[in-house]
């Protein structure tokens, strides 16, 4: 609840619950923005049969990715494959599941999920694969279809500072998909870099109040670059 201390000392106090079979949030944008010791943890817990729901699903080796590799994750719903070779293996040879869902779709679909929406209208993916199946209807002359919203067992989430009740900041890019996922937990656990005295973040500057925070964690983070190029 808001307004009491919400810290942790343990990444495993800040998923304990999670269970095989649950739904997983995750935020992050390729490796920008990732929980990646929390996405660690949940690799060392051995969870199984999650459904997981983030934008794409890291790398080889690290992010998501590590969740790919003992065959934890039963269902991936992202925007795109990205520069996961495991991910596009298991993909085509059908030892995932997976719903690829347009970015700003996705985007909705959690934040109608935070918000208590049950379901959209968007154009977005008329006339195409991704409508297959699902309620269309006409406004305005112009055909839209039904996106039901994502909520999940779990939430876990990078942010660069929070105070013990949890309100959070995200730094720049790294922001992300990270609160809409904040929003649409049923239990959210955010990871930081530096959790500060309450009183010390501006209140006009949090983007994520402490209301949908349950666990907050101090950790500290590799920050890996995806793709790094160089001149010649």
């Amino acid at each position: 609840m808001a307004g009491f201390d919400k810290r942790v000392s343990t990444y495993a106090e800040a998923l304990d619950g999670l269970q095989d079979g649950m739904t997983v949030l995750a935020g992050g944008f390729g490796l920008c923005g990732i929980p990646e010791n929390l996405i660690a943890e949940i690799r060392r817990r051995g969870t199984r049969g999650l459904t997981v729901v983030s934008n794409n699903c890291g790398v080889d080796g690290f992010g998501l990715g590590v969740l790919l590799e003992d065959r934890q994750i039963r269902k991936m719903i992202a925007s795109y494959v990205g520069e996961n070779a495991l991910f596009e293996k298991q993909l085509l040879d059908g030892d995932l599941e997976v719903e690829l869902t347009p970015q700003g779709t996705l985007a909705e679909k959690l934040r109608a999920g935070g918000a208590g929406i049950p379901a959209f209208f968007t154009a977005t993916g008329y006339g195409t694969p991704v409508a297959e199946g699902k309620e269309v209807r006409e406004f305005d002359g112009r055909h839209y279809i039904l996106e039901h919203a994502i909520s999940g067992d779990f939430a876990i989430v990078k942010g660069w500072k929070a105070d013990h009740y949890g309100n959070v900041v995200y730094r720049h890019t790294a922001q992300n998909f990270n609160p809409l996922a904040a929003a649409a937990g049923r239990i959210t656990v955010v990871e930081v870099e530096e959790i500060v005295e309450p009183g010390e973040l501006e209140p006009s500057q949090i983007h994520t109040p402490g209301i949908y925070v349950d666990r907050i964690i101090c950790g500290t983070f590799e920050k890996r670059i995806e793709k790094r190029t160089l001149r010649g």
